[in-house]
């Protein structure tokens, strides 16, 4: 008997966030955070499941839209959207890259997570259950010509990602790992705004051709 209350005490008492489907998951995260900041550990392997990149670094978010997603090693990269556009700061190359937003391929663990809304209405929601402590989502594109078949979300109780994971069309996989997660506090605007340094060569992708 006394076990048999445990396991309804458990049921009955078990936060919201775990016991609904998969799209008051989403829709949890999606109201919820806002704002968000992490450092980030992202590795990438092959179809056979061999290690071929390791990058780490740090990222900030506030939606709707904008995000800045830092690549601090083993070279630095900078991509920056502050809701119009996407600069992509590559600084060994002296180069930075700018186009439209919604030009810009989505499936990518930065917009993911800024864009938060559309997801839905982009993919098909499965609740993978329990995983680690968090909560496991899997996103199914809807179309044929997303650059992933799969991607995986892990959500803590508390509604932020503590891990991504998405799985591209030839099998291989890129495992992005959070930590330091930070979500509430208002970001500083400056985060999302970018301005050349000085001698960058600037190409805008989606100019005109001449």
């Amino acid at each position: 008997m006394r076990i048999l209350f445990g396991l309804l005490s458990a049921v009955l008492f078990m936060p919201a966030a775990w016991a609904a489907d998969p799209e008051a998951l989403l829709q949890r995260f999606v109201d919820d955070v806002q704002t968000l900041s992490a450092d980030f550990e992202q590795v990438q392997l092959d179809q056979d499941g061999e290690e071929i990149a390791r990058r780490s670094g740090d990222f900030a978010l506030a939606r709707p839209g904008r995000f800045r997603w830092h690549y601090a090693e083993p070279y630095e990269q900078l991509m920056v959207c502050d809701g119009r556009e996407i600069w992509n700061y590559e600084p060994d190359l002296a180069q930075v890259s700018v186009q439209a937003a919604g030009r810009v391929l989505t499936d990518t663990p930065a917009a993911l997570l800024a864009e938060g809304s559309s997801l839905k209405a982009r993919f098909t929601l499965e609740d993978g259950g329990a995983a680690d402590g968090d909560r496991l989502l899997r996103l199914r594109p809807k179309t044929d010509d997303a650059d992933f078949q799969l991607i995986e979300l892990w959500l803590s109780e508390r509604g932020v990602p503590s891990r991504m994971r998405f799985h591209d069309a030839l099998g291989g996989t890129s495992d992005v790992r959070f930590s330091k997660l930070r979500s509430g506090a208002k970001p500083d605007p400056k985060l999302f705004a970018f301005v050349p340094p000085k001698g960058v060569d600037v190409v805008r992708l989606d100019a005109p051709a001449e």
